[in-house]
């Protein structure tokens, strides 16, 4: 979708507020030159603040644009966009981020054995000019897991840095038995719906 785009894409300083080896991987996958300059933000909303986890994980994502943004537009060369992202399993109505302990690790894996979870990954695209938003959710299956298999995975140490304590793209993906939506939002960056929106700020920025 972006390809033919690509000439003025690699004019322009891009920059990725995420430190998330996943976000950087997905976006180098598509091709996409960029810089990453991970947002020093403290992360510190509160969900109840919010009426739902759209708002709140956009809201997040631009508090780590907004502090990128204001960092970088000191420089010679300014950023001609800075991507931020948030994501966040919900899981019968409660917010769950990335595990505070081996411990809470489990206690969220065990919640989600045999039912259904929901990925929200908030994206806000800034540049010097405009601020878009919007949202991806998805659907996570799992499946029915003994306790001795949610340790094992919790022994591995992947769930410590991933919102809802795991990662369906490495050995998580064993405990998932179906998804439903973009596979990419769970992986923690929603590729269609990025370019989507990329692609019509750039026509729009062409138009004006």
């Amino acid at each position: 979708m972006l390809e033919p785009f690509k000439h003025i894409l690699q004019t322009q300083r891009i920059v990725l507020a995420s430190g998330s080896p996943r976000r950087k991987e997905v976006l180098n996958n598509i091709g996409l030159n960029f810089e990453v300059v991970p947002s020093t933000y403290e992360e510190n909303l509160d969900p109840a603040n919010y009426p739902n986890p759209a708002d709140f994980v956009i809201d997040t994502a631009a508090h780590k644009v907004e502090e990128v943004f204001e960092r970088l537009n000191k420089d010679l060369v300014k950023p001609n966009l800075i991507i931020g992202a948030d994501t966040v399993v919900v899981f019968e109505n409660e917010i769950y981020g990335k595990p505070k302990s081996e411990e809470h690790a489990f206690e969220m894996l065990r919640k989600f054995c045999g039912k259904s979870q929901f990925v929200y990954t908030g994206i806000v695209l800034k540049t010097q000019r405009d601020t878009v938003k919007f949202f991806e959710k998805s659907e996570v299956e799992f499946g029915e897991l003994t306790d001795e298999m949610i340790k094992a995975y919790v022994n591995t140490g992947e769930p410590m840095d991933k919102a809802g304590g795991y990662g369906i793209q490495s050995i998580g993906g064993t405990l998932v038995k179906s998804v439903r939506g973009d596979y990419f939002n769970i992986v923690g960056f929603p590729v269609y719906h990025f370019c989507k929106q990329l692609v019509d700020l750039l026509q729009k920025n062409q138009n004006d």
